[in-house]
């Protein structure tokens, strides 16, 4: 039934999120992201790798990422440059881009594990027919950024989505494109997500004479 804020008890509870980080994770930054690279490089996490690549080229939720098959990464024996997937938070659909990095690490990837196209990209351990869950794809999230010196309470599956989005933004400042490539479907949305400001409208206006 739990405690009535009135009782003696209530107020020596701890409260649950006590000690923890709270709000939005931060994006990593680039150097940050080949340091990662080169950390999983170096200790041989082929998987980890083509996770890590992929998650910071597509942009997407870790619900979508996990769930990704071999078949919306591949055609015709090689890694698709673009695809396309329906989002599960939204059912809408999304488009992302796979760079070189990203196709070399999945490929690599791929030609280890086998498999059918039908198969999932980042099977489970325990049940290959299923795929990684969120929260084995978080814990991953927090080896990866501890690698490097990083506090882990810093940083979370949002951080790797929102990465790439961040840079964009800052070097084009078009909250639009920003939007399409993150699939929300109100510009509010991506303005929240970004943590857009009055500084940054300002910065913006500062760098741009007429």
């Amino acid at each position: 039934m739990g405690h009535s804020e009135y009782d003696p008890a209530f107020k020596d509870r701890r409260p649950w999120n006590a000690g923890r980080k709270l709000g939005a994770k931060r994006p990593l930054k680039p150097q940050q992201v080949w340091a990662i690279r080169f950390w999983l490089d170096r200790e041989r996490r082929i998987r980890d790798r083509a996770l890590f690549d992929l998650a910071i080229d597509s942009k997407l939720r870790g619900c979508d990422l996990v769930r990704l098959k071999v078949c919306d990464l591949t055609s015709g024996g090689r890694v698709r440059s673009r695809a396309t997937i329906v989002q599960h938070k939204t059912g809408r659909p999304v488009q992302f881009e796979l760079l070189d990095p990203a196709r070399a690490s999945i490929l690599a990837w791929l030609e280890c594990r086998g498999g059918t196209l039908d198969e999932f990209a980042f099977p489970s351990r325990i049940n290959h027919a299923a795929h990684i869950s969120t929260r084995q794809y978080a814990r991953l999230v927090d080896e990866w950024v501890a690698g490097i010196g990083l506090r882990r309470e810093d940083y979370g599956t949002h951080s790797l989505r929102r990465t790439k989005a961040s840079i964009i933004y800052k070097q084009t400042g078009n909250l639009r494109a920003v939007q399409i490539l993150l699939g929300h479907s109100k510009i509010e949305s991506t303005v929240r997500y970004l943590g857009v400001d009055v500084e940054d409208a300002l910065v913006l206006a500062e760098s741009t004479e007429i």
